[in-house]
């Protein structure tokens, strides 16, 4: 018996001693990743929505391009260092060539008067050499066919996934795909978000999606293959196999920018046949799940609930990280890398994260590489030093983890609907109402409360780091603030009041009915922590003695009380697709208004603003190439709009970004997307760091041990005195029975 005791004592041991082995190894217990990624080039990164389109004709929003602008290629890229933001190409060899014709088909010269030009020619020639990522589209048989492109209805049900495809190939990318990819646009199967801007501006893309229709009307199956090769595109052609040309209706300078975007990347028409056959979209195999790009990366693992795989693409070749930036650059490490081939991580790992807080305590342990600032974590990472200046805490900086700043090319305001009957229209009465709400809501003090600092007040609708952007003494607007010792000064509540009284509604009450004003704020249903917000709201219309109803719903009927006109009140947001002011002046273009507007919801004039003036202006301006005289037209169209206010200006965030010390060459810019290739990973050190951070504390274990062996060492000792007393009995027994 002694000696079982002695062997469960023994084990106990032993147990312990592993445990405590353990905690000396390598291993990390709390690490999410499998140990064979330890020490990999792998990038950890994270993403809350799942994206709805991977196919780049369809996708359009934030959550999707974080992964499409890594796959994809489109002709033009952004420098990634240089500001303001710089084109350059990216699969051509050079920048297009951009050349005007009037209507006789004649060349014009450049400096051309915009009425003269009847339309615009941009001839693109891309680099030879460049390869797609593997994929079976690109397999053919021994006689030349592809492989895959007609396979059976027992074929397909063996398939399951893309991996499923035993053989893989590749090919090279020509102009061809690029033209196939700008005809998908009037595909009548696909709805594009920029098809009905495109209609109006590539020659002929509104009559061929007429054609398309009349063509897949006339297939036996309407989901059969539409072979886009055999209809041509008037205004899109290939010259060769390395040059294609696209004709624009008229002048339309800022054409040049959606060269950048991935709705312009090439489409193989393999890949387009392939993912038609009767059976894929049924099992999810298609262009919207499984890209195919010539991009530095390609995607690996889709399961958009919970992770996203992308993997450097075997054939990405001819890129260099840039060599030269901006002041102050080279000091930061930018240049570090300079000439050397990109792109410089093997792997890049999203896992979906929908709460904040796990994934701000697992930046902290080091298993993801970056992280946003939520308001409930913001005192911990940041502190305001100087003159408003941030910088990362203490505890922070003793992490190694740094702090990023940049002014988004972003806009969130308030908007009127001008339709409405109280607070629209032109009249004095509606405009008195509108200036005096934008001096009362402060926006200095909203960002102090609910965006912890982290954006600038707005002046007019364009952000800063875009053309026609004015700041200093230049830029207010004199409607709402005054200029006092060198810097802006909201008006005071006085003036707002008087205001206010000269709109008829003297201390808040409307002098021809004698009734209190009531209005209404409509905003999208969100957590109970936005209820905060919507109280300062009503605070400040309180300042003016307006009542502030709160009528709160979901996105989509938020969505379709906007588009018919029924919102009086409601708060809305624009980021840039491209760094131009006619992307924000757009906004408030009187045929852009969402009500009336036969362009439906892609329609941005939210607040259904129009005044024939700015509209005149604008149609001036947006065809002008930067300059003086178009410098000049951009702030009178702003004067019109502080004058009228269709909008409480509200402000552009400023984006806040934590990085580990193992994260290199960043430097934040929203506009361009496809950064991931330029970010290199310190894996040793990040392996390092994690192991120092996630250490297993085990002196609880020991101690709980202890204790354990404590309580039961006196009863089990009692219990073997008891055993050997009865054992003695009984031997003693059998003795005197002999």
């Amino acid at each position: 018996m002694i000696t079982k005791v002695r062997a469960v004592v023994l084990i106990a041991l032993a147990l312990l001693l592993s445990v405590l082995l353990a905690g000396c190894t390598q291993t990390v217990w709390n690490n999410p990743y499998p140990d064979t990624e330890a020490g990999q080039n792998i990038l950890y990164s994270v993403f809350t929505e799942r994206p709805k389109h991977l196919d780049p004709v369809q996708s359009y929003s934030a959550n999707e391009i974080q992964f499409t602008a890594q796959i994809y290629q489109p002709p033009l890229q952004y420098h990634y260092l240089k500001r303001p933001y710089a084109l350059i190409p990216a699969t051509v060899a050079e920048m297009p060539v951009i050349t005007y014709y009037d209507a006789d088909g004649r060349l014009l010269p450049d400096d051309a008067e915009v009425e003269t030009i009847a339309y615009t020619q941009y001839k693109i020639s891309i680099k030879p050499g460049i390869r797609y990522q593997p994929h079976p589209a690109f397999v053919k048989n021994e006689q030349g066919d592809g492989l895959y492109h007609r396979l059976n209805e027992h074929e397909i049900s063996a398939i399951h996934t893309l991996s499923d495809f035993k053989e893989t190939d590749t090919r090279e990318l020509t102009a061809h795909d690029y033209v196939y990819q700008i005809k998908r646009l009037a595909h009548p199967r696909l709805h594009s978000p920029i098809y009905g801007l495109m209609a109006d501006y590539i020659a002929g893309l509104r009559e061929y999606a007429a054609d398309l229709r009349s063509a897949q009307q006339m297939l036996q199956n309407h989901e059969a293959f539409l072979d886009l090769r055999q209809y041509p595109l008037a205004g899109v052609e290939a010259v060769d196999d390395y040059t294609y040309r696209i004709k624009i209706n008229g002048k339309y300078p800022q054409f040049i920018y959606w060269l950048a975007m991935p709705f312009f990347s090439p489409i193989p028409w393999e890949a387009d046949l392939f993912y038609s056959q009767k059976g894929m979209k049924q099992k999810n195999i298609t262009l919207d799940w499984y890209p195919v790009g010539t991009g530095p990366y390609m995607l690996t693992e889709n399961n958009p609930n919970l992770r996203m795989v992308l993997e450097r693409n075997p054939y990405f070749s001819g890129e260099y990280y840039p060599t030269e930036g901006m002041l102050g650059d080279a000091d930061k490490g930018l240049l570090d890398d300079a000439g050397k081939p990109i792109p410089f991580i093997d792997k890049v790992v999203y896992t979906r994260e929908r709460e904040g807080i796990p994934r701000w305590n697992k930046f902290l342990q080091g298993y993801y590489d970056s992280s946003g600032i939520g308001s409930d974590s913001f005192d911990q990472a940041v502190q305001l030093v100087g003159q408003g200046d941030a910088t990362v805490t203490e505890a922070m900086a003793e992490q190694g983890i740094r702090l990023e700043t940049t002014v988004a090319v972003s806009t969130y305001y308030i908007g009127f609907n001008m339709l409405d009957a109280v607070v629209g229209g032109t009249g004095d009465s509606a405009r008195k109402l509108r200036q005096a709400i934008s001096i009362a809501v402060d926006y200095e003090e909203y960002i102090s409360i609910f965006a912890n600092g982290r954006g600038i007040p707005a002046h007019s609708p364009i952000a800063p780091g875009v053309p026609g952007y004015r700041s200093g003494q230049q830029g207010i607007n004199p409607i709402v603030y005054d200029w006092v010792d060198g810097e802006s000064r909201r008006k005071s509540i006085q003036v707002a009041r008087k205001l206010l009284a000269e709109a008829g509604y003297p201390k808040g009450i409307d002098v021809k009915t004698g009734a209190p004003l009531i209005l209404y704020f409509d905003v999208v249903a969100r957590s109970t922590e936005d209820r905060a917000m919507f109280d300062w709201m009503r605070k400040q219309f309180q300042k003016l003695n307006i009542q502030l109803v709160v009528r709160s719903t979901d996105y989509n009927r938020f969505q379709d009380k906007i588009r018919k006109g029924n919102a009086q009140i409601f708060e809305w947001g624009w980021h840039a697709d491209y760094p131009d002011p006619e992307n924000f002046l757009f906004l408030l273009y009187g045929p852009q208004r969402k009500v009336g507007n036969s362009s439906g919801s892609s329609a941005n004039n939210a607040a259904n603003y129009e005044n024939s003036e700015y509209d005149q202006l604008f149609e001036q301006m947006k065809d002008m190439e930067e300059g003086i005289q178009r410098q000049e037209i951009i702030d009178r169209m702003i004067d019109i709009l502080r004058y009228d206010a269709p909008w409480l200006w509200g402000y552009h965030p400023k984006e806040y970004g934590l990085y580990h010390a193992w994260f290199k060459n960043i430097k934040p810019n929203r506009i361009s997307n496809n950064n991931m290739k330029y970010y290199r990973i310190d894996a040793s050190l990040r392996e390092q760091k994690r192991r120092e951070w996630n250490a297993p504390v085990l002196w609880p274990i020991m101690m709980v041990f202890f204790v354990v062996v404590g309580v039961l060492y006196p009863a089990l000792m009692a219990y073997l005195r008891h055993e050997k007393s009865v054992a003695i009995r009984k031997n003693n027994k059998i003795v005197s029975t002999s």
